[in-house]
C-alpha cells in the first residue's frame, strides 16, 4: 500500500510551549530516519523561518544535511489553497510536512488543523498551560483530526511529580505522546545553532528523546486518512 504524505501540525493557543523548537528537532529526527521533510512557518513571529536562515548560514560545516529540510514561510496570500499546495508536495518527493502555528486561536491555525494528518499539542506541566489548552483541544475535536499531547519542558529533578500528575490529567482527555520531553539546554543550544538536537548533540539524552518522539509520531500517523 502506498503511504500518503503526512502532515504534522504543532498547535497550541498559548505561547511559550515550545512548538517551534519541537518542530525543528522533529523535522531533523524524521529526516535522519529517512523522511524528506518540508517545514512551514504559519506564525507571524517567524521563528521557524529564522531557524532556517541560521541553518543555511551554518552550511556546510555545521549541518549534516545541507538544504534539508525545506524551511519556508507559508505564503499568506495562499492560505486558502493550503490543502492542494501541501498535496502537490508528494510529487516533489516530500514525505512529511510539518506546520508550525502561532500561539493564537485564529483562522490560519484552524486551517492548519484541518489539513493535518496528525496534530501535536505541546504543553508544559503547569496549571496555566492546562487551563489554556482547552480551546486548542476543542478546535481539534471539531475538526475530527487525531491528536496527542506532548508534555514539554518537564523538570529533570528526581521525584518531581508535577509532570506525571499533568500527564495523568491529560490522558483522561486525549493521547499522550511518548516520551516526556525534558527541559534540557541541548534543545535551545541546537536551535540557536540552526540545528536539530539530534545533530547538535547526537549522543545526548535530548537527542534520544527526540528520536523516540519521532518514532512514536510516525507510528501513530502512519496510514491515517
Amino acid at each position: 500500500m502506498t503511504l500518503l504524505m503526512r502532515t504534522i501540525t504543532l498547535v497550541t493557543q498559548k505561547g511559550g510551549a515550545g512548538k517551534t523548537t519541537l518542530a525543528t528537532s522533529l523535522a531533523i529526527a524524521a529526516q535522519e530516519a529517512g523522511e524528506t521533510v518540508a517545514a512551514f512557518d504559519l506564525d507571524p513571529q517567524g521563528s521557524l523561518v529564522e531557524w532556517g536562515r541560521m541553518r543555511r548560514k551554518a552550511e556546510p560545516t555545521a549541518v549534516q544535511h545541507p538544504h534539508l529540510p525545506v524551511v519556508e514561510r507559508f505564503p499568506p496570500d495562499k492560505l486558502g489553497q493550503m490543502k492542494p499546495m501541501l498535496g502537490s508536495l508528494k510529487a516533489k518527493g516530500i514525505t512529511l510536512a510539518i506546520l508550525d502555528t502561532a500561539g493564537a486561536d485564529n483562522p490560519t491555525t484552524h486551517l492548519a488543523i484541518d489539513v493535518s494528518t496528525f496534530c501535536l499539542v505541546p504543553i508544559r506541566p503547569t496549571r496555566l498551560d492546562l487551563l489554556a489548552v482547552r480551546p486548542t483541544v476543542q478546535a481539534i475535536m471539531r475538526s475530527g483530526r487525531p491528536f496527542a499531547f506532548v508534555l514539554n519542558q518537564c523538570s529533570t529533578i528526581p521525584r518531581n511529580g508535577r509532570a506525571n500528575d499533568t500527564a495523568a490529567g491529560l490522558a483522561s482527555i486525549g493521547f499522550m505522546a511518548e516520551p516526556l520531553v525534558m527541559q534540557r539546554n541541548d534543545y535551545q543550544d541546537g536551535f540557536a545553532a540552526g540545528q536539530g538536537v539530534t545533530e547538535y548533540a547526537p549522543d545526548g539524552k535530548a537527542a534520544d528523546e527526540m528520536r523516540q518522539l519521532w518514532q512514536w509520531v510516525a507510528t501513530q500517523s502512519e496510514n491515517k486518512p
